[in-house]
């Protein structure tokens, strides 16, 4: 592969915008990705992912989706990963190339949850077959046990996975295990590997271990002071990184009180046009 920029940063996991009569509204990415850049200074973005209820939509919807995301972010975003993660493994693979073909800088896939890998092995084997299919495009493994129910560890998964998967760039990390994180990242000597981490609320902590960057749905519209919070950590103004990380914690509350959510950091129900997502800050 070609030498890449390392993705590090806040990466927006987008929500799929929908029209009343329950069709994707294409229309809309346009703005949306205007919004992320200019409003949140976020440049990064996880399409199709648990956010974006990529496993709700058919494989139709998820390569319109993935198509007019890159077309509209062409020369605007910096990374646009896919998730083409799927409960089959022909409908991974087709998802995979897909996204290949349209010159993604990602891929990443979950963990089959209904009939699950009960082992290391049976889990790279999955992934090694994916990943094959897009032999040039960086593979990033979906971590995300509260949802799919595979505990296996990443620390063990990390293990030898490079000789079978060449492309594996990182994980999206979506478990409150830091402990697991802290040994994948100690294990990461040489920095080649990205650990994206992916519980909004607990991301200053994942931080201090040495995570490179964040994929979350609150970077769609809490984009702006979450870099502030970056900021204040990398001066170290550690006091002032704390009073946003709190913030943060302080305004999911607001919002789990006013609707239903998949977890504590999943935006999935919370269907708003991006243009909206600033009036409901100010309204908390």
């Amino acid at each position: 592969m070609a030498p890449r920029k390392k993705l590090k940063g806040l990466v927006a996991a987008t929500i799929t915008p929908m029209t009343p009569d329950g069709k994707i509204n294409l229309s809309v990415i346009r703005q949306y990705v205007d919004y992320l850049v200019n409003e949140q200074n976020v440049k990064n973005i996880f399409v199709n992912g648990t956010t974006g209820e990529g496993l709700s939509l058919s494989i139709q919807e998820r390569k319109l989706l993935a198509e007019e995301w890159m077309c509209q972010g062409k020369d605007k975003l910096d990374h646009v990963i896919i998730h083409v993660g799927a409960l089959n493994l022909p409908e991974c693979q087709e998802l995979a190339r897909h996204a290949a073909a349209l010159g993604a800088d990602g891929i990443a896939v979950i963990a089959p949850f209904f009939f699950k890998p009960t082992n290391k092995d049976e889990l790279v084997a999955f992934l090694q077959k994916v990943a094959s299919e897009a032999p040039e495009v960086p593979f990033y493994y979906y971590h995300i046990p509260p949802l799919t129910g595979v505990k296996i560890r990443v620390e063990e998964l990390l293990d030898g996975i490079k000789a079978q998967i060449p492309t594996f760039q990182g994980v999206k990390f979506s478990d409150t295990d830091l402990l697991d994180l802290a040994q994948c990242i100690h294990k990461n000597e040489t920095g080649e590997l990205e650990f994206l981490y992916g519980v909004d609320e607990q991301l200053l902590g994942a931080l201090a271990l040495g995570a490179s960057g964040a994929v979350g749905s609150t970077y769609n519209y809490l984009g702006r002071q979450t870099n502030l919070m970056l900021q204040a950590f990398a001066k170290p103004d550690f006091a002032l990184a704390q009073q946003y990380q709190f913030l943060t914690g302080e305004f999911l509350n607001f919002v789990i009180k006013l609707v239903s959510f998949l977890s504590a950091s999943t935006v999935t129900s919370f269907q708003l046009p991006c243009s909206h997502f600033q009036e409901v800050l100010e309204a908390g």
